[in-house]
């Protein structure tokens, strides 16, 4: 990889209060994860994907490096996703990527986002039900959700299966990569109710 522009995009990024105090190092094996994730899943990178709610930029980044395929970082603070934006115009970046503003629920039902992604991958996105919510409708049938959870393995299901149901939406699993990472894949059609209107997946989760 030519990694010089995405260690100083994710320097930047720290900088500008868009990442946390983590090692940078760190939290580049932590967005590593999906992809190792999503290799259990396929063994070709996603012919696209889509970052949801990608900050300052974690894992949208570290995945477009990695897989210098088509990508799509997803954000709705205009400075992020202007940064992001920035970033992808250094010597270095993938060509591939694409950094869009706005709110997932609306831009999940637009003709050039409805079903188009093979894989979302969510880092600190929401609750399971509003990253569920509001992820479905960007998944293709048999796309796949990756998300990254909680450190603890204590044994708590954070996904309701009968939720999830009436996204079109079955877990598959929780995996460790280190880290760790829930897979749920798209099996049947988003009704066309889900997502809801803008903020209400937050303020009345389905689970």
């Amino acid at each position: 990889m030519t990694v010089e522009w995405m260690y100083r995009a994710l320097e930047e990024s720290r900088a500008r209060g868009f990442l946390g105090p983590v090692a940078i190092e760190t939290q580049v094996e932590h967005a590593s994860g999906f992809s190792r994730v999503w290799h259990d899943v396929s063994p070709q990178p996603p012919d696209s994907f889509l970052d949801l709610g990608s900050g300052g930029g974690l894992p949208g980044l570290v995945l477009l490096e990695e897989w210098r395929g088509s990508g799509v970082l997803l954000d709705s603070m205009v400075k992020r996703t202007s940064f992001l934006k920035e970033t992808l115009l250094w010597e270095g970046a993938p060509p591939l990527g694409r950094v869009v503003n706005g709110r997932a629920e609306e831009l999940s039902r637009s003709s050039e986002f409805d079903g188009m992604f093979s894989l979302v991958t969510a880092r600190s996105f929401g609750p399971p039900a509003v990253t569920a919510e509001c992820a479905v409708r960007f998944l293709r049938l048999e796309g796949v959700l990756i998300v990254s959870e909680p450190p603890a393995d204590d044994g708590v299901n954070r996904w309701d299966v009968r939720g999830l149901a009436k996204l079109g939406i079955h877990p598959e699993g929780r995996l460790r990569k280190g880290a760790a990472y829930q897979i749920l894949r798209k099996v049947k059609e988003t009704p066309s109710t889900y997502p809801r209107d803008v903020g209400v997946p937050s303020k009345n989760p389905l689970f």
